[in-house]
């Protein structure tokens, strides 16, 4: 199912369609601020070990991010953020950034895992956004990009993408043509945040 949405100008109908799926356990295909992405609810066990296997691979491997509405949520995820790191992030965000940060017990748990990382996002586009907050808690999140399939263009097109995962994934959200370019990765677990990969959001 293709569901066009308008950025602009959101119709409150479609994003309670979209929630009601999540909440069913489905994976969804959705535009952000940068590429493509494809995610489900992180409260959600059954659509988190869907989403793993959908990318190849057991939960616990899996390095998925967070979508989250604002960085208040993003407290309730996260470790204790350094002043300098919170500083970026109020500066920066909603936009086009994954920030690295120290994972609570909460998400290692969510995810089978003994990880201590967790990549935060906050994109700047109001469907995702609007889901995020209908929902009532993070969007997990990973790129649709394959950096070994050369098919790019169905990465910024949407009707490309319905053709090409109609058949794997309920919904797809038409939100206007995506971007080539992931978003930019922060890593902040160190001492000083470090830019691990250049994309479309510039600091």
């Amino acid at each position: 199912m293709l569901i066009e949405i308008n950025n602009d100008n959101i119709d409150k109908r479609l994003i309670d369609d979209v929630v009601k799926e999540l909440k069913n356990g489905e994976i969804i295909i959705y535009p952000t601020d940068s590429v493509y992405a494809i995610g489900c609810d992180l409260k959600n066990k059954k659509a988190l070990e869907k989403l793993a296997k959908f990318k190849g691979l057991k939960l616990k491997q899996s390095k998925f991010s967070i979508i989250c509405k604002d960085l208040s949520q993003v407290s309730e995820y996260v470790k204790h953020i350094p002043q300098p790191t919170f500083k970026v992030m109020k500066r920066t965000l909603p936009g086009p950034f994954t920030y690295i940060l120290h994972a609570s017990s909460e998400v290692t748990k969510l995810f089978d895992t003994n990880r201590t990382e967790l990549g935060i996002k906050i994109p700047d586009n109001n469907i995702v956004l609007a889901i995020v907050e209908a929902l009532g808690n993070p969007l997990v999140t990973t790129s649709l990009h394959n950096e070994n399939d050369e098919m790019l263009e169905y990465f910024i097109d949407p009707y490309k993408i319905y053709e090409q995962f109609d058949d794997k994934i309920n919904t797809i959200i038409d939100g206007g043509p995506g971007k080539l370019e992931a978003s930019t990765v922060i890593d902040c677990t160190g001492d000083q945040p470090e830019v691990v990969r250049e994309g479309v959001g510039k600091l």
